[in-house]
């Protein structure tokens, strides 16, 4: 079985990107991602209504660090460090060699290949430095550009399991994309 330890945490770099630890000073961004109906439309999720509940948010993020649960990275560009978006794998399943990547961007930062260009680092991580056998990514199936992402980084898709998910009185559908380390 896997053991995962993000201590220290690891700084990734990629051409353009830097992505590194979440703390207390992006508030601000964190609360512009997770208050804004269209970077949540598809995570199913309620809106953060203040800077406490962003400030929360990051304190969860951060407790899964600590316990090695989970591990999200800030998304920032390397000319600035102002915070764009957050990836990082969750549902973590040493047992499995398993974990389930999300991530999220701010609108203006669409359509750039940032997503792109950090989920095809973080694989890297996910088989090299994690020891990972699969890698899994879950979405909305209307989510048609972090289907787009998925396939351009070579996921297959592997399920679509309709009404799945109860949430604010709708039955949801979400598919299942996964990679694996060949």
């Amino acid at each position: 079985m896997l053991n995962f330890n993000f201590t220290p945490f690891p700084v990734i770099e990629t051409d353009r990107l830097i992505l590194r630890r979440i703390t207390n000073d992006d508030v601000n961004e964190v609360f512009e991602l997770r208050s804004n109906p269209e970077t949540m439309k598809y995570i199913p999720r309620p809106l953060v209504k203040s800077s406490e509940d962003a400030l929360e948010h990051i304190a969860m993020i951060e407790e899964k660090i600590v316990t090695n649960t989970g591990i999200n990275w800030g998304i920032t560009l390397k000319s600035n460090s102002k915070l764009l978006g957050i990836i990082g794998y969750y549902r973590m399943q040493p047992e499995n060699y398993r974990a389930e990547i999300g991530y999220m961007l701010l609108p203006d930062f669409h359509g750039k290949g940032i997503i792109t260009e950090a989920v095809q680092r973080l694989i890297t991580f996910g088989f090299n430095d994690l020891r990972l056998h699969s890698i899994e990514a879950v979405i909305d199936p209307e989510n048609f550009a972090s289907e787009k992402v998925l396939q351009k980084c070579n996921f297959v898709k592997e399920a679509h399991f309709k009404e799945s998910d109860f949430y604010e009185g709708k039955f949801l559908d979400k598919v299942i994309y996964s990679l694996l380390n060949n």
